[in-house]
């Protein structure tokens, strides 16, 4: 018995041995140079409290940072907002795509810069829908679309227009600004409505919007445009890295009149050797495969240059 004791002990030994061995052969050693690169990328990973910029404003207009309420509100945002890296490096890759197409609106309106940056908070640049249904860059409401004298209905949508969207947020902010004199109660009444904000300044008897109690979402509105406008301005600054070649650019178009019923666009598409699926991207206002167009109304569409999709079209 003790002998077999002692033969199963040995075999034990050589079995448990040997599956080391297997591991071993099976996970190889790291190179020296991957094993120091993730020592480096352990240890120089932080989080780091951020230091509060001075001289912090949006449109000129100076946020009272000396107020320790407000202070601490706009350290949320640009807590929140400088360690949410992801999005962060998504915003920057659009707002090179889509800022230019953005900053000659408001300049030709008159209206500041820092008005992109509301429309990085409504939609980060992208054709979202609210669970309100507003829709497009500046989240706009389809009857307050129509009051601002965009097109909605089934086959057209011009929320969904970045220029055209653009000039109508123009011509909100701008009745805003005459009616509350100035830009930051102008951008806040974009979020809660010139009425909204009208009825909590005079409610709480204040002229300005840092001294308003608001509710969570317009209340931490301006402070996270100050916040974006202070990122996307300071890459480096707050841990961006990335280089030209990272950023989506501009697709060079050119544009196409129809003042025609359009009964396949589809087929429309394949004319200039894309597909329909290409022709919605640069024209997503088009809501439809087809456009009525019963009153001949003129309309520009977008079609990307010759080559710059790799596209099949056809069977």
């Amino acid at each position: 018995m003790k002998r077999i004791k002692r033969i199963l002990v040995c075999l034990g030994v050589v079995f448990t041995a040997g599956v080391l061995i297997n591991a071993t052969q099976e996970e190889p050693q790291k190179p020296v140079e991957q094993q120091q690169l993730e020592k480096k990328l352990i240890n120089d990973y932080n989080v780091y409290a951020i230091p509060m910029p001075n001289n912090l404003n949006f449109a000129g207009e100076l946020v009272p940072i000396e107020n320790p309420d407000i202070r601490e509100r706009m350290d949320r945002e640009l807590l929140v907002n400088t360690y949410w890296q992801s999005n962060g490096l998504l915003l920057f890759k659009r707002a090179n795509k889509y800022f230019p197409l953005i900053e000659p609106i408001l300049e030709k309106y008159g209206i500041p810069d820092d008005f992109k940056y509301l429309a990085v908070i409504e939609s980060g640049l992208t054709q979202a829908v609210s669970p309100a249904n507003a829709k497009g860059f500046w989240q706009l409401l389809s009857a307050t679309g129509k009051e601002l004298g965009l097109e909605v209905n089934s086959n057209v949508d011009e929320r969904y227009h970045i220029e055209k969207s653009t000039e109508a947020a123009c011509k909100y902010i701008l009745a805003a600004k005459e009616r509350f004199g100035n830009w930051t109660l102008a951008a806040a009444a974009y979020n809660a409505g010139n009425y909204g904000i009208d009825k909590q300044l005079q409610r709480q008897n204040v002229a300005n919007y840092y001294d308003i109690l608001l509710g969570e979402e317009t209340g931490r509105y301006v402070f996270r445009i100050v916040a974006l406008k202070e990122i996307l301005s300071n890459p480096a600054k707050y841990g961006f890295n990335f280089s030209e070649k990272d950023l989506y650019d501009k697709i060079p178009t050119f544009t196409v009149k129809v003042d025609t019923a359009v009964t396949n666009f589809t087929q429309f598409a394949e004319k200039f050797e894309i597909n329909y699926k290409i022709l919605k991207l640069h024209n997503p206002w088009l809501r439809e495969t087809h456009l009525n167009n019963a009153s001949r109304k003129e309309y520009l569409i977008k079609i990307p240059e010759k080559g710059v999709y790799k596209t099949i079209v056809g069977q």
